[in-house]
């Protein structure tokens, strides 16, 4: 379902249970040996994932090592970013030559415990959540929007971008699209991030001042994607 937030030259892969030939490779052990078992094993299809989009790109299978904040360790001249939560993992990857920087999350489509939204937003993010339709968990979106918009941030700038750092706005698609890969969506739309704080960038690149992102609910899960280029 993830490639249809990606425009052409992105590859991804995704899964929906733990395949029993997903393994972590040598050097990808140390970084997981004192977890428990479903983090152990939400590790691995992620990088399992990570490793098939990147043979989609014509790469041999490496390890997925561990940067700065937990950052995904890609090949030379290679974008990426990694997903999971209870019952999914994804991964999306470019070629730095057309993506600049790629950003991805996963949730479930459901509301946020109680008290999180008021921690993770901006109270004129709040009032717009208010107006908005209800057959959406609009909270949990915007959460899951602020997440990839900081994976996208952060190897570009190497510096944190806290929740209040980010205003997030959001369009609606009219309509229900046609089926993705076989589920049928709930919405789809797009979503803009103005970043708030210095989007000094470290690749030589432009300032980030704003993401631009597409975001998708279908069976039971909210994706999002930020494909700078």
């Amino acid at each position: 379902m993830i490639e249809f937030l990606f425009p052409r030259g992105v590859a991804a892969a995704e899964a929906f249970d733990d395949p029993i030939d997903a393994r972590l490779l040598p050097a990808e052990e140390s970084l997981i040996s004192q977890a428990v078992d479903k983090r152990r094993r939400e590790f691995t299809t992620a990088r399992h994932c990570g490793r098939t989009a990147l043979a989609q790109l014509g790469l041999e299978p490496v390890p997925i090592l561990r940067g700065e904040r937990g950052m995904p360790l890609w090949p030379a001249n290679v974008v990426g970013s990694l997903t999971h939560c209870d019952g999914y993992r994804a991964a999306a990857v470019a070629y730095s030559m057309q993506i600049r920087s790629l950003g991805i999350d996963a949730e479930p489509h459901e509301a946020l415990p109680d008290g999180v939204l008021g921690h993770t937003s901006l109270p004129a993010e709040r009032e717009v959540l208010a107006t908005r339709d209800e057959d959406l968990h609009w909270d949990r979106l915007l959460f899951c929007a602020k997440e990839a918009t900081y994976k996208a941030w952060f190897p570009l700038t190497g510096r944190w971008l806290g929740f209040e750092d980010a205003h997030i706005t959001f369009t609606r698609e009219p309509g229900t699209p046609g089926p993705v890969a076989g589920q049928a969506p709930v919405a789809t739309g797009t979503f803009t991030s103005q970043i708030l704080i210095d989007g000094a960038a470290t690749d030589g690149g432009p300032p980030l001042l704003t993401l631009p992102g597409r975001w998708l609910i279908a069976g039971g899960l909210i994706m999002t994607a930020i494909a700078l280029t």
